[in-house]
């Protein structure tokens, strides 16, 4: 494990960690945004990136669409950008027209953490929200663990205590691709959920639950991310299985290298995005141009919206318990 400058933000120092697997794995972590900005693993002849990452910390900034970042306080969308929490109203920062997106102009993605434990194949970085902060009530505690495990497994660990009661949804924020290629055209997914919760044209959900089944959303069976249809994917799927419960959620496979990343997670749901919308005027690592379907992202979260929708599992953090999620990647071939 080794700490270095990777630039500076308003005076304030951003570093890098770097860590190394007990197999090979290798993990570079910014403070700002807590930000995995390079993820590789160990494959016949050598290693194989697997996220998109950029170059430096201005190029962060000013250009990244969220790349490996740690999003909150409230990941994925709030309609309107208000809500309604014990008979009190709140407005909160609106930074994609009348919603919010990401916890807001300055989410939690767009901020330099602080380390606060490391080990040779560890790192906890921590975050404070003050009570306001884009609108939420609170002051929010956040922290944030990544710790590299045998058998090529990147684990996840997000917390957060609040002094009043208040919305969480932190959700990690990885693009994925698995063979380098131009995009993930060679990628196939499975996603471990029969409904999804389909959205308003501002990605803003309608409240229903509906079925994949015979629709271009069914991912319940491997098979090409796009294939014969024309949908682009920014969809929140519901998950199988006990909330709270590790369990697996999705699986991204590369036809190309035989690379494989299963998702675990213990939250009920997980963002799809194909990466439809990414063209970026810079370089990311490796000199690579990264455009339209570059990676995706699977983001395992609380439903989009949940604030608003009572049917939706509860994103309120009361004060004195912990929210917690668990997420694990793990690579094999």
């Amino acid at each position: 494990m080794t700490i270095e400058r990777f630039g500076s933000l308003d005076g304030q120092d951003v570093l890098q960690v770097s860590l190394q697997g007990p197999d090979g794995m290798e993990a570079k972590v910014l403070t700002w945004g807590a930000v995995v900005r390079d993820l590789s693993v160990q494959v016949a002849g050598g290693s194989q990136r697997v996220v998109l990452g950029l170059n430096s910390i201005e190029d962060y900034v000013a250009h990244s669409p969220y790349f490996g970042a740690i999003v909150g306080r409230y990941g994925n969308r709030i309609g309107r950008a208000r809500f309604n929490l014990n008979g009190r109203t709140y407005q909160l920062d609106a930074n994609e027209g009348e919603n919010q997106l990401h916890g807001g102009t300055k989410g939690f993605g767009s901020r330099v953490w602080s380390i606060v434990d490391q080990t040779p194949f560890s790192v906890t970085l921590s975050l404070v929200s003050e009570d306001g902060d884009m609108g939420y009530p609170g002051r929010l505690l956040a922290t944030c663990t990544y710790t590299l495990l045998p058998s090529s497994r990147l684990r996840i660990e997000l917390e957060a205590t609040s002094d009043k009661p208040t919305p969480v949804n932190l959700t990690t924020h990885g693009y994925f691709n698995l063979d380098g290629s131009p995009d993930i055209s060679s990628h196939e997914l499975t996603i471990a959920g029969d409904y999804i919760t389909p959205t308003r044209p501002d990605l803003i959900p309608t409240g229903e639950i509906t079925a994949v089944a015979g629709t271009d959303y069914d991912f319940t069976t491997s098979r090409p991310i796009h294939g014969t249809a024309h949908t682009l994917y920014d969809i929140n799927y519901v998950l199988r299985g006990p909330y709270g419960d590790l369990r697996h959620a999705a699986t991204l496979a590369s036809r190309r290298n035989g690379l494989a990343m299963e998702l675990w997670t213990t939250e009920p749901g997980v963002q799809f995005y194909d990466g439809h919308l990414i063209d970026l005027p810079v370089r990311g690592l490796g000199g690579v141009q990264y455009g339209r379907h570059a990676g995706l992202c699977l983001e395992p979260q609380r439903f989009p919206d949940s604030p608003n929708n009572a049917h939706f599992p509860s994103s309120i953090l009361p004060p004195g318990q912990v929210s917690r999620q668990i997420s694990e990647l793990r690579f094999s071939r």
